[in-house]
């Protein structure tokens, strides 16, 4: 079907379709915004009156603070983990002509595979055995695992839609493999590199399950703080909190496609 052509009857339920399906999946995440600006203490929709206080009171509690400082930095160490390893594993699986790539692809595959509760479960295990729990290289090793397979997906991609002539031109001109990848095929991959980061950065700002099971009373994510909030404090800063993890999400998400859009102008240039 050419969606650039005339509107036509089919064309138009089509869009209406996917506006009903983007509707549903939209609309119930930005339910949190008008409430972070209820003046009333409970979590009422619609808001009655409009405050800033619960921002307000979120800047001002330690406990949030110290929570999302704590997100920050074990995100970004795992967006960077993730990357590197990530980075390493798809060209070998790209490149290499590994034998079972195949299954060596499917079995890195296997983090989002398995139930989520099961990895939890065996990371705790894991991380309990090496005196990991409650720390930041414990928090930054499990959140690497659930972000590898992401991360090699989009490396793998992007490496694939790297012409091998380039790489086989500096190779025949004197270049090692190293500098290849270094000088050639890295700078080529970086808008992959960057995508890929930013995703994993989200995924580990974002996790809770594991966080249920390694966090402690020093070291608790942001997501970690949320999950006791709605348990024993049910307040409008919740609201507030879930509001910047709405827009943080949104910048990144907006970030990652304003690179492909970039990518895919050079591609056709």
């Amino acid at each position: 079907m050419n969606m650039n052509g005339p509107l036509t009857l089919p064309k138009a339920i089509l869009y209406l379709f996917v506006c009903l399906v983007l509707f549903f999946l939209i609309v119930p995440n930005f339910i949190v915004v008008p409430i972070s600006f209820n003046e009333s203490s409970l979590l009422s929709f619609p808001p009655e009156g409009f405050s800033l206080k619960w921002y307000a009171r979120y800047w001002e509690l330690p406990g949030w603070v110290d929570a999302t400082v704590t997100s920050f930095v074990v995100a970004i160490l795992t967006a960077i983990t993730s990357v590197v390893i990530g980075s390493f594993a798809a060209y070998g699986l790209v490149r290499g002509r590994l034998v079972g790539g195949k299954m060596l692809s499917s079995l890195l595959m296997l983090p989002i595979i398995i139930p989520s509760l099961v990895t939890a479960i065996a990371l705790f295990n894991v991380l309990s055995y090496l005196k990991l729990t409650g720390t930041l290289a414990g928090f930054v090793i499990g959140h690497t695992v659930i972000a590898l397979p992401f991360v090699i997906t989009i490396m793998t991609a992007s490496l694939r839609s790297i012409d091998m002539t380039v790489e086989n031109a500096a190779r025949n001109l004197g270049a090692s493999r190293l500098m290849t990848i270094r000088r050639v095929t890295m700078p080529m991959a970086m808008p992959g590199v960057i995508s890929s980061g930013l995703f994993a950065f989200l995924i580990s700002f974002d996790e809770l399950l594991i966080a249920l099971f390694i966090s402690s009373p020093q070291v608790a994510t942001l997501p970690k703080k949320l999950w006791e909030g709605i348990r024993f404090e049910i307040e409008p800063t919740l609201a507030a909190v879930s509001t910047l993890l709405v827009m943080l999400s949104l910048l990144i998400l907006a970030v990652a496609g304003l690179i492909q859009l970039i990518r895919e102008k050079r591609g056709n240039g």
